[in-house]
């Protein structure tokens, strides 16, 4: 009646894996016998941008459903508003960077919470296209001044080995506010959109301002150095990590003249004219062209940035290892493949081969811009470099909503709008491709070898 289980075996292998993992955790993690700071930093910067995500980057789509039925604006005009805070956000860059170059990130973190969250509070008045603009233009400039760009000074200035793990990982907190937006889609049909801004604008002070505390500068100011680990190989570390022997660090002027720099900076661009105009337009494609429900479509986005979040461990792994520059430029396909899939979709296997095409390209892709920004032109006068960066990428945040809002009034569907900006993103995995290190780059790694 009863048979024998088979004894189970081990292999000595096995046991020789697990052995090796506590030693690699504390290499990464403690590499000094305590937490290296720089990842409680990390950890402050996913919780900030997982405020962002929830409370208004991913959030928006649904608001507009409810302004649009409240006071019968087209979707150019709500559209354009979006995009203007992606404009204002680009202009604002240059000040930006140098700002934070010069007196920090933690600064210009708090300043730009405390506007983001009266942004909100203005947002819930809003009676009129005046107020919708006034509030559109503090929550740009909160959301710019304590969010992304910010953020990553600090993380570029306290990595290097590690650096994109710990760029990927602190955007994490962006896909997990992604999976909360059924939750968000829910609160504005129980409460309407007013109190759900209202609530919104008190989380971001709330939690936002403890966590922007937390944020450092540069480690040499703590007595700490890049990834806590000495420039020296360490014993623990892979071998590949050997080549580590100094970071290279150009200033804005000589990264400028790098073609490198207008390339990622293009690839840049057309990357988030994808993703700002699926923020935008998404959920109302998903209602309006494909009949679902808006809390259906609130799942869709979820599962989309769901996605997104596996895809940052693993750009963040890949990252590490091999060129970043080849894994942007394949991850740019597939956000064309995912587009197109979408917008053509003809049952949901469709809209789910979109949600993870675009989710994963957009997850591993993330973080390798900035990182390979870091590796090209080092950190140093990385905030200027990025705010200059910004000028060019704001182009295409701007475009992606306006051009999917106003063919869709043309045309009544997304269907054009949405094929464009697929072939954009094709276009934009060429600017990756063409985007070679910098001379400079490769003569101070060989002069520094030498030495």
């Amino acid at each position: 009646m009863y048979q024998c289980l088979a004894p189970i075996t081990y292999d000595a292998t096995m046991f020789q894996h697990f052995a090796q993992v506590k030693p690699r955790m504390n290499a990464l993690f403690r590499p000094s016998g305590k937490v290296f700071y720089g990842w409680w930093i990390v950890l402050a910067c996913a919780g900030v941008q997982w405020l962002a995500a929830l409370t208004w980057m991913h959030s928006y789509g649904g608001y507009t459903l409810h302004l649009q039925e409240e006071f019968g604006w087209s979707m150019s005009i709500l559209s354009l508003a979006f995009a203007l805070t992606r404009l204002e956000s680009g202009l604002l860059g240059p000040l930006q960077g140098w700002l934070v170059d010069k007196y920090g990130p933690r600064l210009i973190l708090i300043i730009g919470t405390l506007i983001f969250g009266c942004g909100f509070f203005v947002f819930s008045q809003v009676n009129s296209i005046t107020t919708y603009f006034v509030a559109f233009i503090l929550i740009a400039l909160g959301s710019s001044l304590g969010g992304f760009a910010t953020l990553m000074v600090s993380i570029v200035s306290w990595f290097d080995l590690h650096r994109a793990k710990a760029i990927a990982w602190s955007q994490l907190g962006f896909s997990f506010g992604g999976l909360c937006v059924p939750f968000v889609m829910m609160g504005l049909e129980a409460f309407g959109w007013r109190d759900m801004a209202l609530y919104s604008g008190i989380m971001v002070l709330v939690l936002g301002l403890p966590l922007v505390s937390l944020v450092r500068h540069r480690p040499e100011d703590y007595g700490e150095i890049p990834d806590g680990i000495s420039v020296k190989h360490d014993a623990d570390e892979p071998e590949s990590d050997s080549s580590r022997v100094a970071q290279i660090s150009l200033t804005w002027r000589q990264a400028v003249r790098e073609p490198s720099f207008w390339m990622i900076s293009a690839g840049h661009g057309l990357s988030l004219l994808t993703v700002s105009a699926m923020l935008a337009h998404l959920i109302p494609h998903l209602t309006r062209s494909l009949d679902y429900t808006p809390v259906e479509a609130g799942f869709v986005f979820a599962l989309m940035t769901g996605i997104q979040t596996a895809g940052l461990f693993l750009g963040g792994y890949l990252g590490d290892r091999y060129d970043k520059r080849i894994i942007c430029t394949i991850c740019m396909a597939g956000h064309c493949f995912g587009l197109l899939a979408v917008t053509y979709a003809t049952d949901l296997s469709w809209v789910i081969a979109f949600a993870v095409l675009h989710g994963l390209s957009w997850g591993v892709r993330g973080p390798l811009m900035v990182a390979l920004r870091a590796d090209y032109f080092g950190p140093k006068s990385f905030g200027t470099i990025m705010g200059i960066s910004s000028l060019i990428v704001m182009l295409g945040m701007t475009a992606g909503p306006i051009a999917g809002g106003v063919l869709y009034d043309m045309y009544g569907n997304y269907e054009l709008a949405f094929t464009v900006i697929a072939f954009c993103s094709l276009s934009g995995g060429l600017c990756f491709w063409f985007a070679k290190p910098p001379k400079l780059c490769l003569l101070y790694t060989s002069d520094a070898a030498d030495e």
